[in-house]
């Protein structure tokens, strides 16, 4: 059974439910029929019985009427006394028992008897005929009819369940397709976009229904776009960082190249090109380790702890003064974020500051202020720059992305990207704007309450 379709076990789980019922109604119709038809017989043996007496008061034993064994003809009668002695010279017509004589005798209740009499079914019934005179009266009507009618009414019922059955199949089997058609989609989506790798497919969805299969396909519909999303953002992140390390490795190579031949060069020539060379190795090293850390999208839950605010942000823009000795920093701190504590990793916060603090730093002409404010739960970072063009403004946080204005400089365009990353890993917001009157400004927001984190922490 477990290794037919679902549509089939479906479909054969509602034909036997169906089955089930159908011959359930069928023997309760058929107990029903055989009781009304064996009870109608009987008031018609009781109401002969009642008119024998009638018409027949005083009649000695013997038999009171004999043609019961046409289907029109009125009941058989006859009257038989307690004493065997009594009887008449002419035989019974009907079966005579000794609890026969006991009903005439008064002492068994009435009864009745299924017999064969002329060829033909009867029905009998045995009561006293007459209070104080010691006889029985035996009626019988043909009953034949009766069975004719239990059998018609049997083939009928049986004729309606193979029919329901059959129905219940038939029903069973559209409504199992029709109710499945949906998953049928779902798992060809799926064998296509295994065999073919295409992660833009979806699944069509039928109009004005909210059923738990349709449900079903529009959460899978939301997988595929997730999934569409992540292969898209990885071939990018692909595509961006080969497009970056290009032109790092080519100038790598060449100045390997050039070292290889260090004989032809002079002394001032052998300097320069040692010193181009271990820069653009810390540039590498740098853009590959950035790479690293945005493929990992996720803080490691084991390192997460306590971490007082206004510490970090100290320590991070004295690392950004020592760093960047000829642009100034300013830090305010409003009395209530001194006690300010979150939960995180202290070494991902103090790069996401590191990052904020750096670019605003290789922005600032020399002499200028990055100005830091540091309140209850919010540390924003204004520097004053040439800004931040409206165009670039929503591409600010993407990956390599790097404005008209700052392609001359020094950077691979990942650092607000994994400064926005370790952000929304830590339930904060990052955003920026443009500064009033001149520059940019980096806005972070942590959650509210201190139990609060992000979900992938």
């Amino acid at each position: 059974m477990n290794r037919l379709p679902l549509r089939t076990r479906l479909a054969l789980l509602a034909c036997a439910t169906v089955a089930l019922i159908t011959l359930g109604v069928c023997a309760a119709a058929y107990a029903v029929i055989r009781y009304e038809l064996g009870h109608q017989l009987d008031l018609q043996l009781t109401q002969a019985a009642t008119l024998a007496t009638q018409q027949n008061r005083d009649e000695p034993p013997g038999v009171l009427a004999a043609e019961c064994r046409y289907l029109a003809a009125p009941a058989c009668a006859q009257l038989v006394p307690a004493d065997a002695a009594d009887d008449p010279p002419q035989p019974y017509l009907l079966p005579v028992t000794d609890t026969t004589r006991e009903v005439a005798a008064g002492s068994h209740a009435p009864y009745y008897t299924n017999l064969t009499l002329q060829g033909h079914a009867v029905r009998m019934l045995t009561t006293p005929y007459t209070a104080g005179q010691d006889k029985a009266l035996q009626v019988a009507l043909r009953s034949d009819t009766t069975t004719k009618s239990l059998r018609q009414a049997t083939v009928m019922l049986a004729v309606i369940s193979t029919a329901g059955v059959a129905l219940a199949l038939a029903g069973g089997y559209w409504v199992a397709r029709r109710g499945l058609a949906p998953v049928e989609h779902l798992t060809a989506t799926a064998e296509q976009i295994a065999a073919t790798h295409d992660a833009r497919l979806r699944i069509d969805l039928p109009q004005g229904r909210r059923d738990e299969v349709t449900r079903l396909a529009a959460s899978f519909n939301t997988m595929l776009g997730e999934l569409e999303n992540s292969v898209t953002a990885r071939r990018r992140l692909v595509a961006d960082a080969s497009h970056e390390l290009r032109t790092p490795l080519t100038a790598l190579r060449t100045n390997a190249e050039l070292l290889a031949r260090a004989d032809r060069l002079t002394p001032a020539q052998r300097d320069r090109a040692s010193t181009a060379l271990r820069r653009q190795i810390h540039e590498v090293t740098s853009l590959v380790n950035d790479l690293i850390e945005l493929a990992r999208d996720e803080e490691p839950q084991a390192l997460v702890e306590d971490v007082p605010l206004t510490p970090l942000v100290t320590h991070a823009v004295e690392a950004a003064r020592a760093h960047w000795p000829q642009v100034g920093f300013t830090l305010t701190v409003t009395p209530q974020a001194m006690t300010t504590t979150l939960p995180g990793v202290p070494s991902r916060l103090s790069r996401l500051l590191a990052n904020l603090l750096g670019n605003a730093a290789k922005f600032s002409p020399p002499g200028a202020n990055v100005e830091v404010a540091l309140s209850t739960r919010d540390v924003t970072v204004r520097d004053h720059g040439p800004g931040i063009a409206p165009e670039d403004l929503p591409h600010v946080f993407d990956r390599f992305y790097r404005a008209e204005a700052s392609r001359a400089l020094p950077g691979s365009g990942l650092g607000l990207a994994m400064a926005r990353q370790i952000a929304q890993a830590h339930g904060a917001r990052l955003t920026a704007e443009a500064a009033p009157g001149g520059g940019a400004l980096f806005r972070l927001a942590f959650p509210e309450e201190d139990t609060t984190s992000a979900g992938r922490l």
